[in-house]
C-alpha cells in the first residue's frame, strides 16, 4: 500500500521537477507539444479549481466528415490548448483534426502523432474569444468530449475545462452535452464522402501511382500520393496529402509551369471542392467554369485532404483538357486556400517527375523531384568550389609557402603549383555550375531575389582574379606589392560574397533542403574554416616570435 501511494508522489515530484527547470519559461509562443497528454502548462504553479471560460460548439451530433464549430470565450486570457478526446476516455490521446477561423491568433498543433489534432495561441496577446472548426475523424468514438486549457496570467490557469459532448447518431448520451448551443451540423454533402483513407496495395499492378516520399503510406499524414488506374474509357484519380489548403496536380509537355491542365482539389467552407483548371505561364490557375468530373468524393480528416474522381480520356468539348492516352510530366503541388477557397502560391517546389509517363499504359510506381537535377548540380559544385578548394588554396598560399619553399613541383616551388591548380579547378567549378541555372531556366530568373546578381558578381571577380594572376609581375618588380593588394582584396571579396550567395541560395524552393540543418551545416562549415584561419595565424605568429627570441 505504501508503495502504491508513494509512485504517484514521485511521478508528480518529477513533474514539478521538470516545470521548475524547463529550458523556457511557459510557452509565449504557443507551441505546447510538451503539454499534448496532460494540457498542463509548465508554469510552476498550480491549476485554479473553478473555470471562467466556457466551451460552446454549434451541433449535438456528427459523422465522419462532419465540422464541428467550437468556441471558447470568457474573461480576457493570454493562452489556450484545445483538444477533443473520447468521452469514455478522457486520458486517451487527441483525436480528429481543427481548421482555424483566425490563423493570426490560434495555430495547430500535432498531439499523439495526429497532425492538426490541438489548436493553440500564436502569442500572449490578449483574447476574449477563438473560434476553430473540428473535422470528425473516420474512426472517431460513439461520443467525444472537447476539452481546454486556458492561461489568464503565468500563474493563473485552469487545465482541461470539460466542454460540450458531441456523438454519433444513435449513441447512448448518459449525460447531456455541456453548453451545447442548439442547431445539428449539416451532414448534406454536395458529393460523395470517402469513408477511409486511401491505400497503395495495387500500385505497380493495377494504379499508376506517385508518392512522395518513395513508398510512403498514403494514410500517413506526411505522405503525398497520386494514383491514376484506367477503368474502360475514363480513368479514375485519387490525391491525398497533408494539406490545410489545397492539393493539385498538373498534366505538362515540358518540366515548367505554363500551358498545363490542372486539377485542384481545394478546402473551402469545411469541405472540399474538386475543380479543373488551365495553367497559364506562372501565373495562378484559370479555374474552368465548366466541371468536367464524375463520381467526385473527399474527405478532410486526420491532417490529411483527400479527393478522388473519374474524368474521361478524352473530352474534346472541354478546351484545355489533355488526352489521358498520351505522355506527359505531371506536378504534384499544395498550398495555403484562404476563407472561400482563394488558393495561394505552392509552399514548397512542386514534385515533378523525372520523365514524361502515360499513366493509362503500364501501371507503375514511381516518386519525383522536388529539387531538378541541375539545380542539384548547381548547389553541389558552388559548395565544393567555395568551401573546398578556394579554402584550401588560400590555406596553402598564406601558411605553406615557408614550409615548402624549397620544395618543386614542374619547375615551380611547390606551394604555389598546389595554390594554382586549386584556384583555376575553383574557377572551373565556378564556370560549370554558372551555366546550369541558365539552362534549366532557359534564361534569367525572376524568382530567385538577389541571388543570381550575386552569383554573377561571384563569377566576374572568379574571372578577373585568374586574368590578374596571369599576369603577375615578378617577385622583385616594382608593381609586386600593389599586385598582391588587389589579388588578396579581390580574392577575400569573391569568398565572401561566394558565402553570402549560397546562404541565399539555400532558402530557395528549388533546391529543396531540409530547414533549418541546411543552415546549420553552412555555418558549421564556415566557423570551421575561419577557426582553422584563425589558429594557424597564431601558429604563425607564434612562430615567427620564437624565431625572433633565438637571434
Amino acid at each position: 500500500m505504501l508503495q502504491q501511494m508513494e509512485l504517484p508522489g514521485l511521478a508528480f515530484a518529477v513533474w514539478m521537477l521538470i516545470c521548475f527547470y524547463a529550458p523556457v519559461g511557459g510557452y509565449p509562443n504557443g507551441k505546447v507539444r510538451e503539454a499534448c497528454t496532460s494540457m498542463v502548462p509548465c508554469h510552476g504553479s498550480s491549476p485554479q479549481l473553478s473555470p471562467e471560460h466556457t466551451i460552446t460548439v454549434n451541433g449535438t451530433e456528427f459523422k465522419p466528415g462532419d465540422s464541428i464549430e467550437v468556441h471558447l470565450s470568457g474573461p480576457v486570457f493570454e493562452g489556450f490548448f484545445i483538444q477533443a478526446r473520447d468521452a469514455e476516455h478522457l486520458e486517451s490521446p487527441a483525436l480528429g483534426s481543427f481548421m482555424l477561423a483566425d490563423r493570426g491568433a490560434s495555430q495547430l498543433l500535432t498531439c499523439a502523432h495526429t497532425k492538426n489534432s490541438a489548436v493553440s495561441h500564436t502569442s500572449k496577446a490578449k483574447k476574449k474569444h477563438i473560434k476553430v472548426y473540428w473535422i470528425a475523424p473516420g474512426n472517431a468514438p460513439k461520443r467525444v468530449q472537447f476539452l481546454a486549457t486556458v492561461v489568464k496570467k503565468y500563474k493563473i490557469f485552469w487545465v482541461k475545462i470539460p466542454g460540450p459532448i458531441v456523438s454519433q447518431p444513435n449513441a447512448l448520451s448518459p449525460t447531456p452535452p455541456l453548453h451545447a448551443t442548439s442547431g445539428a451540423v449539416s451532414t448534406s454533402h454536395p458529393v460523395s464522402y470517402l469513408s477511409k483513407p486511401f491505400n497503395a496495395s495495387s500500385c505497380g499492378r493495377t494504379k499508376f501511382c506517385i508518392r512522395n516520399p518513395s513508398n510512403c503510406d498514403p494514410e500517413s499524414a506526411s505522405c503525398f500520393f497520386l494514383s491514376f488506374q484506367q477503368e474502360g474509357s475514363s480513368v479514375f484519380v485519387e490525391m491525398s496529402g497533408p494539406s490545410e489548403g489545397y492539393l493539385a496536380f498538373a498534366l505538362s509537355h515540358d518540366q515548367w509551369m505554363g500551358d498545363d491542365d490542372a486539377y485542384l482539389c481545394v478546402g473551402e467552407d469545411h469541405r472540399v471542392r474538386t475543380i479543373t483548371a488551365y495553367l497559364k505561364e506562372r501565373s495562378p490557375p484559370v479555374l474552368d467554369s465548366e466541371n468536367a468530373l464524375e463520381d467526385v468524393s473527399w474527405r478532410l480528416a486526420d491532417g490529411l485532404l483527400q479527393c478522388s474522381f473519374r474524368r474521361s480520356i478524352r473530352l474534346p468539348a472541354h478546351k484545355g483538357r489533355f488526352n489521358l492516352d498520351a505522355s506527359y510530366y505531371i506536378f504534384l503541388a499544395d498550398g495555403e486556400a484562404s476563407e472561400g477557397g482563394v488558393i495561394h502560391k505552392h509552399r514548397q517546389q512542386p514534385l515533378i517527375t523525372n520523365g514524361i509517363y502515360n499513366i493509362t499504359g503500364l501501371p507503375q510506381d514511381i516518386g519525383g523531384s522536388r529539387s531538378p537535377r541541375l539545380i542539384k548540380a548547381h548547389g553541389t559544385l558552388m559548395f565544393i568550389a567555395w568551401i573546398t578548394t578556394v579554402s584550401i588554396g588560400v590555406i596553402v598560399a598564406r601558411f605553406f609557402k615557408p614550409v615548402w619553399s624549397y620544395s618543386f613541383l614542374f619547375g615551380k616551388e611547390m606551394w604555389f603549383q598546389v595554390h594554382r591548380m586549386l584556384m583555376l579547378t575553383t574557377v572551373m567549378l565556378t564556370s560549370i555550375s554558372f551555366v546550369l541555372p541558365f539552362i534549366y531556366r532557359g534564361g534569367w530568373s525572376q524568382q530567385a531575389g538577389f541571388h543570381p546578381y550575386l552569383g554573377c558578381t561571384v563569377m566576374a571577380l572568379a574571372i578577373f582574379q585568374a586574368l590578374m594572376a596571369g599576369f603577375r609581375p615578378s617577385r622583385h618588380a616594382p608593381r609586386r606589392q600593389l599586385f598582391n593588394w588587389f589579388h588578396w582584396c579581390t580574392g577575400t571579396a569573391a569568398r565572401i560574397l561566394a558565402v553570402v550567395t549560397m546562404f541565399l541560395g539555400m532558402n530557395l524552393a528549388a533546391l529543396d533542403l531540409p530547414d533549418p540543418w541546411d543552415t546549420y551545416t553552412m555555418i558549421a562549415f564556415v566557423t570551421w574554416h575561419v577557426g582553422i584561419d584563425v589558429l594557424l595565424e597564431i601558429h604563425s605568429y607564434c612562430l615567427i616570435r620564437k624565431g625572433k627570441q633565438v637571434q
